[in-house]
């Protein structure tokens, strides 16, 4: 296994561009980890709180599933410590294998990848306009990070780390708040280019917000900003989570993958 990659593994995810466009990216960027062979077995890991991606492709044998097994094992990463995204037999292959050493892994969350070809405007009418966040929001911003991480319970880092990504974000002109007729910030969204595509994230709402609509205008309009800078945009939603998928689907977006966490 190498610890570095090149344009062979680009190619390979690019067959699952959907499941694993993020893993596409932060390969790009400094891990922790990168083992790759170029051909069946990518694995990365940025480093806690993140989970560990792996890919391997459609057909994979049982060798090679334990191949996958053993190598995050022999990394020390099969301590109870790390989750992982990866496709659904390995996931059933790694709870069963790890069940072997008195290791129990479960599905933590079912994840879903779509993606908007054709934006559709919201039926809804909503308070507002969308904003584009500046170096005055950053303290705001960062409260968006915190406030999100916290809501969902994963990948929870210090707000010091927050603002590096709202620097960097705010620098990019990536990152968006939906503003309120009042001038409250209700909702926040951001996106990142991946190559052709871009993964719109950071969607919350505070929640004296929800139910307002505010989301769903938010990310259509980031969602045609994406558009118009030529990427196709694409985004992971928790599978279980009925609401936010309605939502997604209303604006035009359509389910072309499945990964799951497990942990």
């Amino acid at each position: 296994m190498d610890t570095y990659v090149d344009e062979r593994d680009f190619n390979l995810l690019g067959k699952d561009k959907y499941t694993f466009s993020v893993m596409s990216r932060i390969i790009r960027e400094k891990c922790s980890l990168i083992l790759s062979d170029h051909e069946r077995l990518i694995i990365c890991f940025t480093g806690q709180p993140y989970p560990v991606w792996i890919w391997t492709p459609n057909d994979a044998s049982k060798e090679e599933m334990e191949r996958a097994y053993r190598t995050v094992a022999d990394n020390l990463l099969m301590d109870g410590n790390h989750r992982f995204n990866v496709k659904y037999d390995l996931a059933e292959y790694f709870i069963d294998r790890a069940g072997k050493d008195g290791i129990e892994l479960k599905i933590s969350t079912n994840l879903f990848a779509y993606d908007c070809p054709s934006p559709i405007p919201p039926s809804s009418v909503v308070n507002g306009e969308i904003h584009q966040c500046t170096e005055n929001d950053i303290d705001i911003l960062v409260d968006f990070y915190d406030m999100m991480h916290d809501a969902i319970g994963l990948d929870k880092e210090s707000r010091e780390q927050y603002r590096v990504y709202a620097e960097d974000g705010i620098k990019k002109g990536s990152v968006y708040f939906w503003k309120t007729c009042d001038g409250d910030f209700a909702t926040s969204c951001n996106w990142h280019a991946v190559q052709k595509m871009a993964s719109i994230g950071l969607v919350y709402t505070r929640p004296e917000y929800r139910r307002r609509h505010y989301a769903e205008h938010l990310v259509y309009q980031v969602t045609k900003i994406v558009q118009d800078a030529g990427y196709l945009p694409m985004l992971y939603t928790d599978a279980d989570y009925v609401a936010s998928n309605a939502c997604y689907e209303k604006i035009g977006y359509v389910l072309r993958g499945k990964l799951c966490t497990i942990s």
